[in-house]
């Protein structure tokens, strides 16, 4: 009975382990929120380098009313220029969700806030999850070597000559379409074997 209570647990750890992560949103600043820090210090952009961003994660930001938050461009960012925000925030609990990967920068609308490093930049990571391969791009086929029909006039070879072979067959170079599903089944079932041993014993 333990057993079969073990192999159980395995398969639905598994399940639970093959399933894509759901979104995650974080909370920018913690309990305190999107505010000047106390020690004027980077502590947002240290925050965010510990972090591990999805596209579809969302970012919460919680402030005053009388704050604001900018999205910004690189070099906005780098100069706390708040004059063109590529979006503005001002409802004082904002909910950003990253819509594609890459770096987000935002800043606090209110510039003396910005050069206190009420700033933060954000890199999302690429999405890995969805793989996608284009056919292969069609080959002309080498044309064929010419022949001639008479047999040559006996001839002594030249020296030093070299031997031209004909060229490898477009296909002979790509995977067959079935080597991708066993090499998953394979990993799979391994997963599988490892999980119900890990539980079992």
């Amino acid at each position: 009975m333990a057993k079969c209570s073990s192999i159980i647990l395995g398969l639905f750890g598994l399940v639970l382990f093959m399933q894509r992560g759901e979104a995650a949103t974080f909370t920018v600043g913690g309990s305190k929120g999107w505010s000047v820090p106390s020690d004027n210090s980077a502590v947002y952009n240290q925050w965010a380098e510990k972090m591990r961003f999805q596209i579809g994660d969302s970012l919460l930001f919680v402030y005053q009313t009388s704050d604001s938050v900018l999205q910004v461009s690189k070099e906005d960012f780098t100069n706390c220029n708040t004059n063109s925000p590529i979006a503005k925030f001002s409802d004082g609990h904002t909910d950003f969700k990253f819509s594609k990967s890459g770096p987000y920068y935002f800043i606090s609308g209110n510039k003396d806030n910005c050069n206190k490093n009420e700033k933060l930049v954000v890199i999302v990571l690429a999405d890995r999850t969805t793989k996608t391969t284009s056919p292969p791009s069609p080959v002309a086929p080498s044309p064929a070597p010419v022949v001639d029909q008479q047999p040559p006039a006996a001839s002594p070879p030249a020296p030093n000559a070299t031997v031209v072979s004909p060229a490898p067959s477009a296909e002979a170079d790509q995977p067959r379409n079935g080597a991708t599903s066993v090499a998953l089944t394979f990993g799979s079932v391994g997963a599988l074997v490892g999980a119900t041993l890990l539980l079992a014993f």
